[in-house]
């Protein structure tokens, strides 16, 4: 019995040590399982942390780089002016030689397609008569020596004639032009001169045009180029006015300006040349209130805003044919778009 209780005890502990180890084994994975936990708890939050601190730079960096964007998009704006600026800058900027000739051809070509029917505005037969009205001119329109000119031409048809009128008779005739008592002596002067010394007939040079009274360089050029076709550049106020707009010279002397101009274009452009300018600046590059709006030339005028620039407003300004007016000569070439003038006893 005693031997059993021993042997009993003896399992008995034998048995409870299994149960201590598997106890103690337990134990150790939960501790081992506490501590993995633990361990995989720990980078999971730091993970999440990460995560966070991820997302907190995520919705940072759009604002950085929108910040970014204005710096660069303010750069870019302080480096690149706009187009106005630009063309603020450029028109600051001196214009060479031949960028000058450039776009003074340019206009001249935009002109010939604008007035294709350009003509001399004096209604005249014969290198006389065309010589007589462009003295007439003067300080008047084309229009006013037209209606007096029928006339004047009807009682005086050759220098032989006139030079042989009596002045008083002829003031008479002239005297719508103005300055009638001047011009009388002009035309009376260079009427004796054809018959004296050109046998009648109306020279074909400008040296021998300059020398009958009344007759500069700009007459002396309107006769040859449209009455001999002699090239000539034609400097009249309206001439004058338009290329300094148009800063093709900053002349104020005609001969100074003729000079500058045909240095610009070809010499078989010159005649034509002149009619177009002279036909722009009576009918919408006006000396008061140029019609900028309606101008077709617009963004070649350095001088652009000087007048109206409002399309509609600037059509009112338009003249002759293309305001839909009478033009200024009784005679108009085949061409010619607009209306006849009127004879002086109507209009």
């Amino acid at each position: 019995m005693a031997a059993a209780s021993h042997d009993s005890a003896v399992g008995e502990h034998a048995s409870s040590a299994p149960g201590k180890a598997t106890n103690r084994t337990a134990l150790g994975r939960s501790k081992a399982l506490t501590v993995n936990t633990v361990k995989k708890t720990t980078p999971a939050k730091k993970t999440a942390a990460a995560s966070a601190k991820k997302t907190a730079a995520a919705v940072k960096k759009p604002a950085a780089k929108k910040s970014t964007a204005k710096k660069s998009a303010a750069k870019k704006s302080a480096a690149k002016p706009t187009a106005t600026t630009a063309k603020k800058a450029a028109a600051q900027k001196p214009e060479s030689h031949t960028a000058l000739v450039r776009r003074a051809r340019r206009i001249n070509r935009e002109l010939a397609e604008v007035y294709s029917y350009a003509h001399p505005e004096l209604d005249f037969e014969n290198p006389f008569e065309l010589l007589v009205a462009t003295v007439l001119s003067a300080q008047t329109t084309d229009l006013r020596v037209n209606q007096t000119t029928p006339r004047l031409f009807a009682a005086y048809p050759t220098p032989e004639d006139l030079a042989a009128a009596v002045p008083e008779e002829v003031e008479e005739l002239i005297r719508p032009t103005g300055f009638f008592r001047a011009k009388t002596k002009s035309i009376m002067g260079l009427s004796k001169a054809l018959r004296d010394d050109f046998g009648g007939e109306v020279p074909g040079r400008v040296e021998d045009l300059v020398k009958l009274p009344g007759v500069g360089r700009k007459t002396a050029f309107v006769v040859l180029g449209n009455a001999f076709g002699v090239p000539g550049i034609t400097v009249d106020t309206h001439f004058g006015r338009l290329v300094r707009r148009w800063k093709w010279t900053e002349e104020t002397d005609p001969e100074k300006v003729e000079t500058a101009i045909a240095a610009l274009f070809p010499k078989s452009e010159w005649t034509m040349l002149s009619h177009r300018v002279i036909f722009h600046g009576r009918r919408i590059c006006h000396s008061r209130k140029p019609a900028c709006g309606a101008c077709p030339i617009a963004e070649l005028c350095p001088s652009y805003g000087e007048g109206e620039t409002d399309p509609e407003k600037a059509k009112k300004l338009l003249k002759y044919e293309m305001g839909g007016l009478p033009g200024q000569r009784l005679k108009p070439p085949p061409d010619y778009p607009g209306r006849p003038a009127p004879p002086l006893a109507a209009g």
